[in-house]
C-alpha cells in the first residue's frame, strides 16, 4: 500500500488559520477530489470538524485521543498505526493522509509520496507542514498554475517521492 500525503501550503509552510484554510483554490480542490476518490483518507479530529461532514466516495477515517468520538459516516481510529492497518486490511492500493499539522508531523516518517500544492503567498496561517528535507524526497510532476476568478493565488503542484 502506499503511503501518501496530501497538502496546500503557503511559502512559510502554513497550511491553516483559526481551523480554516487561508484560501480558495478551484484547481487545488479538483485534485485532491480527483486523487482522493475511492480510497482510505485519514485526518485528525480538527480537520475533520473543519470540513463539517463525510466527504462522498471515500472512506473516511478521523484520528482522536477521544474515545467516544462518533462523526456520522467516518470510521474512528486512535493511532496512525492503527488507521494504516485497517486501510492495508481493506485491501487499499494508495492511503491519503490529509492533515493537521500534528497528524503531517506523525506520518511523514512513513509516507511514500508527497502531493503537494505550494500557494504562492504568506497567509499568516498558525498551522504548519513540517519542515520536508530535500535530501529525502525527489520532485516530479511540476505544474505551475495561475490566479483566476477560480483560484485566489497562483500556485505550483508538484509530486513528490521519497528516495
Amino acid at each position: 500500500m502506499i503511503i501518501s500525503i496530501i497538502v496546500a501550503m503557503d511559502e512559510e509552510r502554513g497550511i491553516g488559520v483559526n481551523n480554516r484554510l487561508p484560501w480558495h483554490l478551484s484547481a487545488d480542490l479538483k485534485r485532491f477530489k480527483a486523487l482522493t476518490m475511492g480510497h482510505h483518507i485519514l485526518m485528525g479530529r480538527k480537520t475533520y470538524e473543519s470540513i463539517g461532514r463525510a466527504l462522498p466516495g471515500r472512506v473516511m477515517m478521523v484520528i482522536t485521543r477521544q474515545q467516544d468520538y462518533r462523526p456520522e459516516g467516518c470510521l474512528v481510529v486512535h493511532s496512525l498505526q492503527q488507521g494504516l492497518a485497517l486501510a492495508n486490511s481493506k485491501g487499499e492500493s494508495e492511503f491519503f493522509i490529509i492533515g493537521g499539522g500534528e497528524i503531517f508531523a506523525q506520518s511523514l516518517d512513513y509516507a511514500d509520496r508527497i502531493y503537494l500544492t505550494l500557494v504562492h503567498t504568506v497567509a499568516w496561517c498558525d498551522v504548519f507542514f513540517p519542515e520536508i528535507n530535500k535530501n529525502t524526497w525527489q520532485e516530479r510532476d511540476v505544474s505551475d498554475l495561475v490566479a483566476d476568478a477560480q483560484n485566489d493565488f497562483p500556485h505550483t503542484f508538484k509530486t513528490l517521492f521519497r528516495r
